[in-house]
C-alpha cells in the first residue's frame, strides 16, 4: 500500500483555505489519486483562525480523523508562522509552504524545522494584489504546490480552477489563472 500523504492548511476565514484544500482534492482526484478535504474552524467569521485538511493516496484512505502529524503544512496567511504553530505534530521531513515575503533561509530559522524538512516560499499576497486588487492568496498557493506533487502539472491546477470558477467574469478568471502560474514560478525553496 502506498502512503498517505496529508496536508495541513494554516489561514484565516476569506483567505481562501478551504477552497484551497478543495481544488488541491478536486485536482488530485482528477489525476486518479483518493483524496479526503476537510475544514475546522470555530465561529465562521472573517478573519478567524482556521485549519483545512487534505489526504492524499493511492489507495482508498479509510482514517476519518484530523489530520494530526502532517507531511505538508500550507500556512496562507503569514502572521500564522509565531500564532498558529504550524510545525506541531509534523512530520520531520515535512514539506513547510508559506505565504511570505520573507527571504527563505530566514523563514526557514523562524520555523525552527530540521534538517530535512523543506521550506518553500511565496508571496502569494503580493501576487493576488498585483492581479486580483485583493488578498486572496489561494490561487498562487495551488500554483506553489504544483513543485510538492510534482506527478501534476501546473496546468491541472489551472485548467481545474478556470472550468469550476465558471461564474467569476473572465478577466477574474484570467487573473486567477496568471495568479496560479506565477505561484509555481516565484516559489523558493530553502
Amino acid at each position: 500500500m502506498q502512503k498517505t500523504v496529508e496536508v495541513r492548511w494554516h489561514g484565516r476565514g476569506g483567505q481562501g483555505a478551504k477552497s484551497a484544500s478543495a481544488i488541491l482534492a478536486e485536482v488530485l482526484f482528477e489525476e486518479g489519486k483518493h483524496v479526503q478535504a476537510f475544514p475546522e474552524y470555530g465561529a465562521e467569521r472573517q478573519g478567524a483562525p482556521i485549519r483545512a485538511y487534505n489526504r492524499v493516496s493511492d489507495s482508498p484512505i479509510r482514517r476519518r480523523c484530523g489530520v494530526q502529524n502532517p507531511n505538508i503544512v500550507v500556512v496562507v496567511d503569514p502572521t500564522m508562522v509565531e500564532s498558529a504553530n504550524p510545525t506541531e505534530g509534523s512530520t520531520e521531513d515535512a514539506v513547510y509552504l508559506v505565504n511570505s515575503a520573507e527571504d527563505a533561509k530566514v523563514l526557514r530559522g523562524r520555523l525552527g524545522v530540521t534538517s530535512k524538512a523543506r521550506v518553500l516560499v511565496v508571496d502569494a499576497t503580493k501576487i493576488t494584489l498585483e492581479e486580483l486588487g485583493q488578498n486572496r492568496p489561494n490561487a498562487p498557493l495551488l500554483g506553489a504546490l504544483s513543485h510538492v506533487f510534482t506527478d501534476v502539472p501546473v496546468e491541472s491546477f489551472v485548467n481545474h480552477f478556470t472550468s469550476k470558477m465558471t461564474k467569476l467574469p473572465k478577466p477574474v478568471l484570467e487573473a486567477n489563472r496568471r495568479a496560479i502560474l506565477r505561484g509555481r514560478t516565484e516559489a523558493v525553496f530553502a
